[in-house]
C-alpha cells in the first residue's frame, strides 16, 4: 500500500513516523514549502505544488497511491479543496485528519469572526494593545486597525510590516512564557485562529489569567461528504485495516 500524506502539522510527522515504523506502509509526505526550515517527517518527502487539481490527479494516478491522507492545518483550506477533488477524480480514498478546536472555557471572554478582515474591524472596540498569531496569512488586514499590535509568526511575511512589531518564534509555547510576554508588552486583546492542539494552547490559557478578550477566526469548512478523523491513531488504524 502507498500513501500520499498531505502534511506540515505535528499530527502528519506523527503518522509518518507510525507509517514508516510500526507498520511498513510507503508514505510519502507532501509540504507546500511555505515554512522556512521545516520541521520534516521521516519517510520521503516532497515540497512544493502539485499544479492544482489536475496536477494533483497526476502526481496520485502516475505514483499508484491506494490512500491520500489530508493532514493539513485546518485552515488550509485551499488544499483541503483540491484534495477532494483530485481523490475523486482520481478514485483514491481520502481520509482528512482534523484535531478539535479549541472550545471556550470559564472565565473566557471570546468573540468569534469569519475572517481576519473581521477581526481586525473587532478589535478597536476590545482593546488598545493588541497580540496577533494567525501566522503570516492575513496578517495584512491589521495595517489600518487603529491600535497597537504585536504579530508573532514562524517566518517573517513578506513585505515585512512597518506597522506593527514583530516576533519571530515557533511553537511549542509554555503558558508561564506566555503570561510574561502578554504582561511585558502590556497586551489587552488577543487575536489567534481556531488552530486547535496544545502546541499553542498556552496562549489562550495566559489570556484567561489575565482577563483578556480573545478573538477568535472561525475554521473554513470542509467540503460535504469527506471522512473525517480527529487522532493520529484513527489514520493509523485506518492505515492498518488496508495494510
Amino acid at each position: 500500500m502507498k500513501v500520499l500524506l498531505l502534511g506540515g502539522t505535528a499530527e502528519a510527522r506523527q503518522v509518518a513516523a507510525w507509517s514508516a515504523g510500526e507498520l511498513g506502509v510507503e508514505v510519502v509526505s507532501s509540504l507546500a514549502g511555505r515554512t522556512v526550515e521545516a520541521r520534516l517527517p521521516e519517510g520521503a518527502v516532497r515540497q512544493g505544488g502539485f499544479g492544482g487539481v489536475a496536477g494533483l490527479v497526476d502526481w496520485l494516478k502516475a505514483n499508484e497511491i491506494d490512500i491520500l491522507v489530508d493532514a493539513t492545518h485546518p485552515f488550509a483550506a485551499t488544499m483541503s479543496e483540491h484534495a477532494v477533488e483530485a481523490a475523486r477524480a482520481a478514485g483514491v480514498e481520502l481520509l482528512v485528519l482534523r484535531r478539535p478546536g479549541w472550545r471556550e472555557q470559564s472565565g473566557d471572554c471570546w468573540s468569534w469572526v469569519d475572517s481576519a478582515a473581521e477581526a481586525a474591524q473587532a478589535l478597536p472596540g476590545l482593546g488598545e494593545r493588541a497580540f496577533l498569531t494567525i501566522g503570516r496569512q492575513g496578517l495584512g488586514e491589521f495595517a489600518d486597525a487603529a491600535v497597537w499590535m504585536l504579530a508573532r509568526c514562524v517566518d517573517p511575511p513578506e513585505p515585512v510590516p512597518t506597522w506593527c512589531e514583530l516576533l519571530l518564534d515557533r511553537g511549542p509555547y509554555d503558558v508561564q512564557a506566555e503570561l510574561d510576554l502578554l504582561r511585558d508588552r502590556r497586551i489587552d486583546v488577543l487575536v489567534t485562529k481556531d488552530s486547535g492542539g496544545s502546541m499553542t494552547e498556552a496562549k489562550l490559557e495566559a489570556a484567561r489569567t489575565l482577563k483578556i478578550p480573545v478573538v477568535v477566526i472561525r475554521r473554513p469548512a470542509l467540503p460535504a461528504g469527506v471522512t473525517v478523523v480527529e487522532t493520529v491513531d484513527q489514520v493509523v488504524g485506518r492505515l492498518r485495516e488496508r495494510r
